[in-house]
């Protein structure tokens, strides 16, 4: 595995950057040497999103919308 990019590098040489991966490669940024993103090659999707595909395979409580309690409403405050 290739060392990771400093992020300040990154900004500098991003046309460069950008470059080697739609060559292929994948490329590891960090920030003060812990990793923290990748760019990856884009790969558009192969087949087309099928419509009910996830169904049967998610469940929706009956009180899905009702009210939050109060203790869990007042979290978002």
């Amino acid at each position: 595995m290739e060392r990771p990019i400093n992020i300040h590098a990154a900004k500098t040489h991003l046309s460069r950057l950008v470059e080697r991966v739609e060559a292929g490669e994948e490329i590891t940024l960090a920030r003060a040497g812990r990793p923290v993103a990748r760019l990856v090659p884009y790969r558009a999707r192969q087949e087309p999103r099928r419509p009910g595909a996830w169904r049967g395979q998610v469940v929706i409580g009956p009180d899905f919308d009702e009210p939050l309690p109060e203790f869990e409403s007042a979290i978002g405050e």
